[in-house]
């Protein structure tokens, strides 16, 4: 008999964004003249940036070419990515990570997921609470239980500290999806200095880094000292350069790095998680890879920084007027995201707005019992779609 992995019955039966796109197209259809702005999931607007677009062309070219058609590439990334990477990303930051530490991969997303596949069933996770569903449900998908809860509140700033914690690994995300916060460089030490005393592990998503504009506020978890002896960081292209159409992302384990065998051996996770992706991966395209390192140009860098200060553009317009309309609102400064305090029903606000005015968000209790009482509003729209959903916020509420 054909038996099925019983944890995945542990896990909601419906992904929040399934559910949300479930309602809209419910509305649509028994409203098909409305204009529905969609305000809900983070998926970027505009388009490429010029000189990605310019190297995407480039290496169409190259594949067209006998002599410098590719096929599968190195599992890890090409090394003209990756050296890039480490040069823009972190060197030029006054952070050390090499060339070899970086393994590129399709997405944020799916590193998030997978990277807890190199430690043993009985480890402790604790993630903040709202949270991505992704840390969460891989997790128990993969059999685990023993998930603790670190509380996101107004009254720590969305910003949980260490004190307290009694777990193996912790997934921090900052600027934080769903709640736009960010973490000051001493809060994210305190991280580091409790992982480092407890042989704990951080897995870090800087997913957001790009928007932080905010002086002094880290952009990895590398600035912080002894953070190469306990963390992991994983970082995306897609909200950074628009690629959630062609995605790359790629993570950052340290030489060194190490886990525990049973027996208390210490073992390398860059050697685990290089042989997972060997094993179950054939890389980003060379393509994508062509794509991320123009991203790295001086061009790039200048392009994409233009579009994510246009999308800060937008969150400002709507944090400023939803304040106006009395909302208590975090983010927007340093993230797409703003997370307004509803004081209510979050899924009974999101079909208000839905109903009364086509305007899409996503409810915060779909991230968690702590999300209740609130909504995530994303910047990711056109500046005229934007305006327009302020305009119907203001008649609505």
């Amino acid at each position: 008999m054909l038996h099925v992995n019983e944890n995945y019955s542990k896990i909601k039966p419906t992904y929040l964004f399934a559910e949300i796109a479930h309602r809209v197209a419910a509305h649509q259809a028994a409203h098909p003249e409305a204009k529905v702005i969609r305000l809900g999931i983070g998926d970027v607007t505009e388009p490429l940036a010029p000189s990605v677009v310019a190297a995407l062309h480039r290496a169409v070219d190259d594949e067209a070419d006998r002599s410098r058609f590719h096929g599968y590439g190195p599992e890890q990334g090409y090394a003209f990515l990756r050296e890039k990477i480490a040069e823009v990303d972190f060197r030029a930051r006054g952070v050390e990570v090499s060339a070899d530490e970086i393994l590129v991969s399709d997405g944020a997303k799916c590193d998030c997921g997978n990277f807890q596949e190199l430690f043993a069933g009985d480890v402790r996770i604790a993630v903040g609470d709202p949270v991505y569903p992704v840390y969460v449900d891989t997790n128990v998908m993969a059999g685990r239980s023993d998930i603790r809860l670190l509380p996101c509140t107004a009254a720590n700033g969305f910003v949980p500290g260490p004190e307290g914690c009694d777990a193996d690994i912790v997934y921090l995300c900052y600027p934080n999806n769903p709640t736009g916060a960010v973490a000051t460089k001493a809060q994210l030490q305190a991280w580091v200095d409790w992982a480092n005393e407890r042989k704990a592990l951080i897995i870090f998503d800087a997913a957001y880094e790009a928007f932080i504009r905010t002086p002094g506020i880290p952009h990895s978890i590398y600035e912080c000292a002894g953070a190469r002896t306990c963390a992991v960081e994983i970082r995306s292209f897609s909200k950074t350069a628009g690629f959630t159409g062609i995605r790359c992302g790629y993570t950052v384990v340290p030489d060194g790095l190490s886990a525990y065998a049973a027996d208390g051996r210490p073992v390398e996770l860059r050697g685990m998680w290089t042989r997972r992706q060997t094993t179950k991966f054939n890389g980003a395209s060379y393509l994508t890879q062509r794509a991320a390192e123009a991203v790295c140009s001086p061009e790039g860098q200048a392009e994409t920084r233009a579009t994510v200060d246009f999308y800060l553009g937008n969150a400002a317009i709507m944090k400023e007027a939803l304040r106006g309309l009395g909302y208590a609102v975090t983010g927007g400064d340093d993230s797409p995201y703003l997370w307004v305090d509803v004081k209510g029903d979050s899924w009974a606000f999101f079909d208000r707005l839905l109903a009364e005015a086509n305007v899409v968000t996503t409810p915060g209790a779909g991230f968690g019992a702590a999300g209740e009482g609130y909504i995530r509003i994303s910047a990711f729209n056109s500046r005229e779609n934007v305006l327009e959903a302020v305009s119907r916020l203001k008649k609505v509420l």
